[in-house]
């Protein structure tokens, strides 16, 4: 690998902060707990925020944190204006914003407007009577003549979205648990109340917003039924899966509220918005809320997220969706987050699982948008099985064993391979660490020059150090069963990334091999001969 041509002086183009940028996200119940009570909190985290900024990345994405049941882990929200005592105070998470910014580092929380918990005052009142001042902040619904819920709607967790309440003698909808009933955001009042929830967090300076399941934030007010999905080879696991979505979800006044929220973020200067998008129509949905200089900056939806396999025209689908058009938003992707089992052990064998990891981090660091590397994924940890008697994902539990669930992913950090707990808790975890996950541990890679999170740091450095994989243009000029490659360009500088994404070795040669020259690569390379996940990055030399 010749670094001195990768790092030559290379004219470096203006941009915000966020474009192309690399984004780390933290699931605070299992990154470091302080306080020895089994859970993560955010004094854990600013206690290592030195490791975080040792990565390279440019932000930090914090789920949530905010006042809650716990029902759904944080994203039942009860208050949306304070940290949740299991957590700690405002104080620290002033503390972990100051600490983040002393080290060069952006942080973006989640903001959920689609719903809050049943426990938020603003339910509470709502509940109440159907006279109160906030009587109409939720979607309440008279029954049908038989007493039926209004509408056949379903809820992604299983069952009806319609939860009957005898104080209102009412339906209430909840597109979720039905500890978590929908917001009525078609109510000026209510986006109001969600735009000063996004002011107090500017005012403590946060610099941006992942915004959770904004696609679920308006109905029909109509109440119209929802039409059978169509016959598909897709598992269908929950009466969720029996429907297409057009009348709970993904309302066209949508976009509207988004141009408001965007408007209050610019006030505010260089803050950055993306959008997390699910569903049949993500594409469409995505590209709506992103679209032109009023809307979100970036979106993501789960083109990778849930795929069973890493292939070649499934990254050539997802990004040709995103050309480099005026007027269309900015892409973001992920392999892995807290709610998907960890990419790894979806597209490799366990004994390929070390490989795979360093080969889905290249091309993840060569695609075209922002990218999110989620916690653990830099270490190469993998999914973890956790039994049944240790569940606590409310779907998973509902849904055994049929669904995996979202705990596999959610286990705590490994810091340390000899300390109890990993170096996570000097209590029991509130997850099982996973048992091949010490070996793992930040401790035990920290100095192996060879190891996953060596190579972590160098390709987030190399990326941040070229403009032409930051933010280029981005070709897919080949696409077979394992083989796939692509350009990268800006104007006078193109690179080329080829990834071997199966077990078994193959071959890939440029039209004109002299012209390129490998400055970057993970696994065997030779002769342009790949064995099984290996992949590389050249730059054209003759430029």
């Amino acid at each position: 690998m010749n670094q001195q041509l990768a790092s030559q002086d290379l004219p470096r183009i203006e941009r915000e902060w966020w474009r192309g940028a690399v984004i780390y996200q933290i699931y605070p119940r299992s990154f470091a707990d302080s306080n020895g009570d089994g859970i993560g909190d955010l004094p854990g985290i600013t206690a290592r925020l030195d490791y975080v900024a040792s990565l390279g990345v440019d932000a930090v994405w914090l789920s949530p944190f905010f006042p809650s049941p716990m029902a759904d882990f944080g994203y039942d929200v009860s208050d949306y204006c304070d940290v949740d005592p299991i957590f700690g105070t405002l104080d620290d998470f002033d503390a972990l914003v100051a600490r983040c910014h002393a080290l060069g580092l952006k942080i973006i929380i989640d903001q959920v407007y689609s719903h809050t918990s049943d426990a938020h005052d603003w339910f509470r009142e709502s509940r109440a009577d159907r006279s109160n001042a906030r009587a109409d902040w939720y979607v309440w619904a008279d029954a049908k003549a038989d007493g039926s819920p209004p509408s056949n709607w379903q809820s992604v967790f299983g069952g009806p979205a319609w939860t009957w309440d005898a104080r209102r003698c009412q339906y209430y909808m909840h597109n979720f648990l039905r500890s978590q009933p929908q917001l009525n955001v078609h109510h000026p009042a209510v986006q109001d109340a969600l735009l000063d929830t996004a002011r107090f967090w500017l005012d403590r300076g946060v610099d941006g917003f992942r915004m959770d399941a904004i696609n679920f934030a308006m109905h029909d007010p109509a109440l119209t039924d929802n039409p059978p999905a169509p016959a598909s080879n897709a598992p269908r696991t929950r009466p969720f899966d029996f429907q297409l979505h057009l009348h709970n979800q993904s309302h066209r006044d949508i976009p509207r509220f988004i141009e408001r929220i965007r408007a209050l973020l610019d006030s505010y200067g260089d803050r950055f918005t993306v959008a997390e998008v699910g569903g049949a129509d993500s594409d469409g949905e995505m590209k709506a809320f992103t679209a032109d200089d009023r809307h979100f900056d970036s979106a993501y939806g789960f083109d990778f997220l849930y795929a069973p396999k890493l292939t070649p025209d499934l990254v050539r689908e997802a990004t040709e969706r995103w050309p480099d058009q005026p007027g269309l938003g900015w892409p973001s992707w992920a392999f892995s987050n807290h709610d998907a089992p960890r990419a790894i052990s979806r597209w490799a064998a366990p004994e390929h699982r070390d490989a795979c990891a360093r080969l889905t981090m290249l091309l993840l660091l060569c695609l075209r948008g922002d990218v999110f590397v989620y916690q653990g994924e830099e270490l190469g940890l993998d999914q973890v099985d956790i039994g049944f008697a240790d569940l606590k994902d409310p779907e998973a539990i509902a849904n055994w064993p049929l669904t995996l669930g979202r705990d596999g992913a959610r286990t705590p950090m490994p810091w340390c391979a000899t300390s109890p707990g990993a170096g996570f808790s000097s209590a029991a975890p509130w997850l099982p660490i996973g048992a091949d996950h010490a070996k793992l541990a930040i401790g035990a890679q920290q100095d192996d020059l060879n190891s996953m999170l060596a190579l972590t740091r160098r390709l987030i450095g190399f990326r941040r150090d070229n403009d032409a994989l930051r933010c280029g243009a981005m070709r897919v000029i080949g696409a077979s069963d394992s083989l796939l490659a692509f350009e990268r360009t800006l104007p006078g500088e193109t690179w080329l990334c080829v990834f071997n994404l199966s077990a078994a070795p193959a071959f890939w040669q440029p039209a004109n091999p002299a012209r390129w020259r490998i400055v970057e690569q993970v696994g065997v390379v030779r002769d342009w001969q790949l064995d099984g996940y290996a992949g590389f990055v050249a730059r054209a030399i003759s430029e």
